[in-house]
């Protein structure tokens, strides 16, 4: 319904859905993570009530923004909602790195003895030398090779920066009203994407059955696999969120004037862009 110049939405019943299916997700998690063996179920059956509660929510959006209910004020409020959620994205990976720099740092020369913690490093630790990454006894699982960056991170590094380079040619293309090469750029962007995550699979099975670098290979390990892997993760949304874009764009949504859902899409997947090059530098090659 309309209220002066800004549509109100009528009574949604996906907020409700959303937490009871969060609610049954955090029930299963905590199960599972006592290996209860209704754990996985719970959390399953949560995790599927989300998915639904997407779809629902973002289906009814579309069909109101089909439909022309929604004007300029209510497309400052999606630009205004999309900048705080990439603005907490940013906190969240800002945490990570900001473990990764204390931890190399600050941790571990305080542990090898620079500065005040000469005194830990006599008592505790007698002749650690502090080196990154880290490395611990070798038969508690301390032994591990490291990932160079030239490599296949240099790869994914390329594959993502000209994945950049497509959604801002499809971006192009529907300011030019050119159907066709925007579903294409769009396609060439989703293809890049996969191809990322297949090459992240691989140096993922690489580490862990060659290298020795696990999840558990001490501060560096969980600082490697928790900041790629959740890149990864944002990447996966990405791919799902331009996955959803093409189609719309292939059955004829969006203008050359009026296309925010398109542009929040983009904005997200060249914040993806700058997270990974943070990544390749910070923890590939310093």
């Amino acid at each position: 319904m309309a209220q002066g110049n800004y549509y109100v939405p009528d009574t949604a019943k996906w907020p409700i859905v959303g937490s009871i299916g969060l609610f049954i997700m955090m029930i299963g998690a905590a199960n599972w993570m006592n290996e209860a063996a209704s754990g996985p179920w719970f959390f399953a059956a949560g995790a599927a009530i989300v998915i639904i509660m997407m779809f629902g929510w973002f289906a009814d959006v579309i069909r109101e923004s089909e439909a022309g209910l929604y004007n300029s004020a209510v497309d400052v409020s999606f630009r205004q909602g999309m900048i705080w959620f990439i603005f907490s994205e940013v906190m969240f990976f800002a945490a990570f790195f900001g473990a990764l720099f204390y931890a190399r740092m600050l941790s571990v020369p305080w542990l090898g003895g620079e500065g005040t913690g000469a005194m830990t490093n006599q008592l505790l630790w007698p002749g650690y030398e502090a080196t990154w990454p880290t490395h611990g006894p070798a038969e508690l699982g301390g032994s591990f090779e490291t990932i160079p960056g030239f490599g296949l991170p240099m790869v994914n590094t390329l594959l993502l920066l000209t994945s950049g380079v497509t959604i801002t040619m499809a971006h192009w293309a529907l300011k030019r009203a050119q159907r066709g090469a925007l579903v294409g750029w769009l396609v060439a962007t989703i293809v890049l994407g996969l191809v990322f995550l297949y090459v992240q699979g691989y140096e993922y099975a690489h580490a862990y059955q060659d290298l020795g670098l696990t999840l558990g290979s001490g501060i560096y390990g969980s600082t490697f696999f928790m900041l790629t892997g959740f890149h990864g993760l944002h990447v996966t949304v990405g791919v799902i969120m331009l996955s959803v874009i093409a189609v719309r764009c292939a059955k004829g949504h969006f203008s050359k004037k009026n296309h925010f859902g398109f542009e929040a899409v983009a904005w997200y997947w060249h914040f993806v862009d700058v997270v990974w090059l943070g990544l390749f530098i910070f923890v590939y090659i310093v």
